[in-house]
């Protein structure tokens, strides 16, 4: 077999010659899409098992990334409308497009997402949106992990309330009935805004019944808190606390606004915090997540780049140097969120938030792993890994995405690329015309 024919492959794969963890040394991955063995050594152990030989030629092996929180099929409105205020960019552009969305638009938009994920590094993310049995069939198709959750909106009317409870209902029972073990289901109450107490409750009874996660947003913007303190008399993680919405299987996104005593309460209910410092710094939500206090909390933070008419990519690489800039420079302090917390929280967090067994190279676990050259100025001197790979590369700097153990990039090649640009450009187009007439 030649090299070239590795792109799409999955069976046992050696990977020769790496660096891991700052040491040179192979991978091992058996035919079950799993790492059986990494470090010194293991090339010689291995060379009879595998059938095919990947020459690293030094690279950098990580685990791949994790991006906690995207509305995937966003990526068809890239472009479409920024430097606006927040309300008005909603209510004026995203709302009304968002209104023409077909099942098709979804399916291409969340097929242009995972390949500019394979292509950046991401080997599993955590979306909320629409018509997510489409979702899912792109996910499939794409090879990467994803939690997906149907977008729960009640806007406390009781009809609609029961319509997105069959609708959620409706997915999860596709989803588990698929038997794809790369992709499961999740419930996705948007916000406290958008969605009833009642609705809230439901949520979370029918999570804790099906054993699923939580996906919502929370304290994004000072109004939303200003708001529920108004109709509630509490701040939102209170709310939210007394609808059972913040379990150990919640991931949390944005959270600008949370007060010391709110971090305490995440900490304590295990929630997982997102932060999403890219496309809150391009709304201006006028306030960065609280991440020392989030830390002091112990709460798990991990990374998420929000959708991409907000941020406008999805490479978490970029969101890496994003986050630990934000956070020195909006608390003042330089010492704030370290580059290996940093890379911590793009792969190994988002892993746990997750509740994936993978963000990490150890034997056991599944097969997702990339590899960043290091023949590119960005990595180049290599005074320090962890350094490079937060503050100087980008997505761009990925040669291999390996997910599950199946070859999805190989030096930056991507299968049906070109098909896959062309059907979601004609995709986009098409929703902006039907929106206009």
């Amino acid at each position: 077999m030649e090299q070239s024919d590795l792109l799409g492959y999955s069976g046992a794969l050696l990977i020769r010659d790496v660096q891991i963890n700052g040491k040179r040394g192979d991978i091992f991955i058996d035919e079950t899409g799993t790492i059986a063995g990494t470090g010194e050594g293991i090339a010689g152990k291995y060379r009879g098992e595998a059938e095919f030989i990947l020459d690293g030629e030094g690279a950098v092996a990580m685990p791949g990334l994790v991006n906690t929180h995207t509305h995937a099929a966003m990526t068809l409105l890239r472009g479409y409308a920024d430097d606006m205020l927040l309300q008005d960019w909603l209510s004026q552009k995203i709302w009304p497009l968002e209104a023409h969305l077909t099942g098709p638009d979804v399916y291409w938009g969340t097929k242009l997402a995972c390949l500019e994920m394979i292509k950046s590094g991401t080997t599993a993310f955590n979306d909320m949106y629409f018509f997510m049995e489409d979702a899912a069939r792109a996910v499939d198709e794409a090879g990467i992990r994803a939690v997906l959750s149907h977008g729960f909106i009640d806007l406390s009317l009781p009809d609609k309330r029961e319509n997105e409870c069959l609708a959620t209902e409706k997915f999860v029972a596709s989803v588990k009935s698929s038997g794809n073990g790369r992709i499961r289901a999740a419930v996705g109450p948007h916000a406290i805004y958008t969605v009833s107490p009642e609705g809230l409750k439901w949520c979370a009874e029918f999570a804790a019944s099906e054993n699923i996660g939580i996906h919502i947003h929370l304290s994004e913007t000072e109004k939303e808190v200003q708001d529920c303190i108004s109709q509630y008399g509490k701040r939102p993680s209170y709310h939210l606390d007394e609808c059972g919405i913040l379990t150990p299987s919640t991931v949390a996104a944005h959270c600008c606004w949370l007060d010391e005593d709110e971090c305490t309460l995440l900490g304590k209910r295990n929630v997982n915090v997102s932060h999403n410092p890219a496309s809150n710094m391009k709304l201006a939500t006028h306030r960065a997540m609280p991440y020392h206090w989030l830390k002091s909390a112990g709460v798990n933070v991990c990374l998420g780049t929000d959708g991409c008419a907000s941020n406008n990519n999805l490479d978490m690489f970029e969101e890496m140097k994003t986050a630990a800039l934000l956070q020195k420079f909006f608390w003042n302090d330089p010492t704030v969120l370290p580059a290996p917390e940093a890379l911590a929280m793009a792969g190994m967090n988002g892993a746990r938030a997750l509740k994936v067994d993978t963000g990490t190279l150890k034997t056991g676990a599944p097969a997702d792993i990339i590899l960043i050259s290091t023949r590119t100025a960005c990595n180049t001197p290599r005074h320090n890994d962890t350094s490079n790979l937060v503050y100087a590369c980008n997505g761009a700097s990925v040669d291999t995405t390996i997910c599950n153990g199946r070859v999805l990039m190989l030096e930056r090649l991507v299968l049906h690329e070109e098909e896959i640009l062309k059907g979601s450009a004609e995709a986009a187009a098409q929703l902006v015309r039907r929106s206009q007439s």
